[in-house]
């Protein structure tokens, strides 16, 4: 079975079953990896990069030998662990938790359901703020959790996948520039800064292309510099600017009150945008696949 026929599998699991709510394969990662930070962290990259070759490497070899072995149901296997490294349907249930809360005026709840999607701090967030946090949390997952497994899959196979999954996993948990984080996390930050490089980019394209293209071609171009991430810039400047909201702004992340830049333009965010972000996100799944089968068709 070809890759893009594989993959409408993945994604057609992803909306039927949804996240597993137990036994979570990137949970079980989480837990591996909060395993060995316990033994190698300390204040120099060398243990970080120790670190980050021992949590992903066995792991991928095992996808990989574990595909070997199934021999001619090897493509089913694969559409398995494309769905389990993809979160497409889940950021969608946890956007629609959060939309729901702010259209029943459930400030408390809106700001607790977009705590589970987020880093900064819901806490103070006033309904704005929660539908501003919610975009901006779909936009970058949707490159994450979606756009990104796609590539690596369509480049690598499910190990590519299972790899980029791993790694984007790691840079959540210690890709950080804080005192604990600085040296031991620099290596899973980097990893994921060069595997996000080209999803990125081609997620930012998708939005420009499905959403106000001129206008997200002109906040992709002028207000993605500025971002610190060099990744998260371009997916975030050109999702805002497709859907026609403004994002970015002051946010406190661990206490601190971080000001980063506007992206986007138009109308501040509200609740109907997150619905709105997550079709945009479906949309572009939907473009993938087809443009992944065209290329698949006319190389045969």
């Amino acid at each position: 079975m070809n890759a893009a026929l594989v993959a409408l599998l993945a994604v057609l699991l992803d909306r039927w079953l949804k996240e597993p709510r137990r036994w979570h394969p990137l949970v079980g990662f989480g837990s591996w990896a909060r395993w060995l930070e316990e033994r190698l962290h300390g204040d120099a990259a060398w243990r970080g990069i120790l670190a980050v070759t021992l949590a992903i490497i066995p792991l991928v070899l095992a996808v990989a030998a574990g595909l070997q072995f199934l021999g001619a149901h090897a493509w089913l296997g694969s559409a398995v662990l494309l769905y389990l490294v993809l979160g497409a349907a889940s950021l969608g249930q946890h956007a629609a938790a959060v939309a729901g809360a702010l259209e029943q005026g459930d400030l408390g709840g809106a700001r607790e359901a977009v705590g589970r999607i987020v880093s900064r701090d819901a806490s103070r967030l006033d309904a704005a703020g929660v539908s501003r946090a919610a975009v901006e949390s779909v936009l970058e997952n949707g490159n994450d959790a979606a756009f990104g497994a796609l590539f690596w899959f369509f480049v690598a196979g499910a190990p590519g996948a299972v790899a980029y999954r791993l790694a984007n996993t790691l840079d959540a948990m210690w890709g950080y520039r804080n005192e604990r984080y600085r040296r031991f996390g620099w290596a899973a930050a980097r990893l994921d800064d060069v595997l996000n490089w080209l999803p990125a980019r081609l997620t930012a394209l998708t939005y420009a292309l499905l959403g106000k293209t001129s206008v997200a071609w002109r906040c992709w171009r002028s207000q993605a510099p500025a971002w610190d991430s060099p990744n998260a810039g371009p997916v975030m400047a050109a999702g805002a600017g497709a859907l026609g909201v403004r994002l970015g702004g002051a946010a406190i992340y661990h206490g601190q009150v971080e000001d980063r830049p506007a992206l986007g333009e138009g109308n501040e965010a509200s609740a109907a945008d997150i619905g709105r972000a997550v079709g945009l996100v479906n949309r572009g799944l939907w473009l993938w696949l087809a443009a992944y089968g065209l290329l698949e068709w006319a190389h045969a």
